[in-house]
């Protein structure tokens, strides 16, 4: 090979060489766009999620159900009056679904040998009323009713009956009587409309109100 062959072929080579190092730079480059797109992708597509999020849940609090209650006495009856109240957007609710609540959670009260068993004290309401036993598919205990269905407007009346004390409870019927008796009237309140997530609502209802047995109208929170 003459002097004229090897200045060729030095410079074929480091052509080739120069070729192979940009098609290397190339593709690091075209991976480092790539990762940067997939990146840049990927936060607008949480982006969006949040933002639809945060959309749906303002959605979903603008759409709860105002589910009012009141307590009153005629000629000797308790009842408790429930209100669906709208919005009208929402339309009718799937299930209203009601449970009477105790003035406190009791569930990790300690439990003494020989005393009221765990089954007693959750047994127990611990207020002053009761759903009527034996109306509205009401449970055992009173404490629940089977699922009401209500369109905006509608009104519904539900029968109280007096809560009871536990067989060891001190003082007896007298003073539960007077311990109980007047304390508000607590409730959860479950909200279900179909393609809707439910809504978990509290009420808690004042009875003494001045001169009026009928009590005042009290929002679901």
């Amino acid at each position: 090979m003459n002097t004229v062959e090897i200045s060729i072929a030095a410079v074929a080579a480091a052509f080739s060489g120069w070729a192979a190092h940009s098609a290397m730079q190339a593709a690091r480059s075209a991976d480092r766009n790539a990762q940067t797109a997939n990146r840049t992708a990927e936060l607008a597509y949480r982006t969006a999620e949040a933002v639809a999020r945060i959309e749906r849940d303002r959605w979903h609090r603008e759409l709860t159900p105002k589910i009012s209650f009141r307590v009153t006495r005629e000629r000797g009856h308790v009842e408790l009056l429930v209100r669906y109240d709208g919005p009208a957007a929402l339309g009718r609710l799937t299930a209203l679904e009601l449970r009477v609540r105790d003035d406190r959670d009791r569930s990790n009260d300690p439990l003494h040998g020989g005393g009221l068993t765990a089954e007693e004290r959750d047994n127990t309401i611990w207020g002053p009323w009761r759903f009527r036993h034996s109306a509205n598919g009401t449970d055992e205990t009173g404490r629940r009713v089977e699922p009401l269905s209500l369109m905006p407007g509608e009104e519904y009346r539900l029968g109280l009956d007096p809560t009871y004390p536990h067989r060891f409870y001190g003082g007896g019927s007298v003073k539960w009587e007077r311990d109980y008796r007047e304390k508000d009237v607590r409730l959860w309140v479950d909200c279900y409309v179909e393609g809707h997530k439910p809504w978990n609502l509290t009420a808690d209802l004042p009875q003494r109100l001045g001169d009026s047995p009928q009590g005042r109208w009290t929002t679901a929170q």
